[in-house]
């Protein structure tokens, strides 16, 4: 029997930058509370440009969450925050009823040409809490506890997992752990934490083998709900484990707003495209933003 339920390999889209999207896919369109996978660069970007950066835009009732491999982004939001993300960190932004955030690229990066790859997820906010005031979180390297044994490294993000508990504050059951194999090491997926049953494994680099089966980069294999899963790095490799509790209610999605009713949504596009700021308040020092797209 497999553990395997399906392997995603995305699609490559240009934003300014090289991406692959993962999630929401055509038959899975969430795992757990994460309703959107974006996997970024490598990339480079030219000095004295703007090219990359991303301009003041909303969201409601998710939390947008950040993991860079490489490089820096600097995130701007109408909270006032102004936080340098680097390798290792966590910026865990909660948009509950709106909030607007730029990300950019910082001009040192720029300058010494160095690559940024890193992970965009959206976690979507159960019912109850897709109302709340907008909140930011950052949370260093240091802070998130990690696991370092017999060749496999793992840094645990949010949730439980391997005998550790992130500080990071989820509104629903969810996990996210980053890991490093050694080839030839093996990595075992438990089924027996009932808190997560929807989960994925996305490689990030390296490849691994599960049931037999080869698996390269850039796929996101989901898993089997209760059953074990275990990997063979079949080289040197960088994954990301995710998932949690599926919410009570699958949420509706359109470009950056998540809700419960389409009347949420059709709200936040009013309140955005007449950038009412009483919804959606200013990102301090900025004066561009994006508007709805033509769809």
């Amino acid at each position: 029997m497999t553990s395997i339920r399906k392997l995603i390999h995305g699609q490559t889209r240009d934003i300014g930058f090289p991406i692959r999207r993962l999630l929401p896919d055509a038959e899975v369109r969430r795992i757990g509370p994460f309703v959107f996978f974006d996997h970024m660069g490598p990339a480079l970007f030219e000095a004295g440009t703007h090219v990359g950066d991303v301009w003041p835009h909303p969201h409601i009732g998710l939390a947008t969450v950040t993991y860079l491999f490489s490089g820096a982004m600097m995130h701007r939001d109408s909270l006032g925050s102004v936080q340098r993300i680097v390798p290792g960190d966590i910026n865990w932004m909660t948009a509950g009823r709106g909030i607007v955030h730029s990300e950019r690229m910082p001009e040192d990066i720029r300058e010494q040409q160095i690559a940024i790859q890193g992970l965009q997820m959206w976690v979507a906010l159960p019912a109850s809490d897709e109302d709340i005031a907008p909140v930011f979180h950052h949370y260093p390297a240091k802070v998130l506890p990690m696991v370092d044994q017999d060749g496999v490294r793992l840094h645990v993000l949010a949730g439980q997992a391997y005998g550790q508990i992130s500080p990071v504050a989820c509104h629903s059951p969810t996990l996210y752990v980053a890991g490093w194999i050694s080839e030839g090491r093996s990595l075992l997926i438990s089924s027996e934490t009932a808190n997560y049953p929807e989960r994925g494994v996305y490689i990030v680099e390296g490849s691994v083998l599960l049931d037999g089966e080869p698996i390269p980069a850039g796929t996101l294999i989901v898993l089997e709900q209760g059953q074990n899963a275990t990997l063979l790095a079949t080289a040197d490799t960088t994954l990301m484990l995710l998932g949690g509790a599926a919410l009570e209610s699958p949420p509706a999605l359109w470009w950056n707003f998540v809700a419960s009713s389409k009347e949420k949504i059709d709200a936040a596009k009013i309140a955005w495209t007449n950038q009412d700021a009483t919804i959606f308040p200013p990102v301090p020092g900025e004066s561009e933003w994006i508007p709805l797209p033509e769809r």
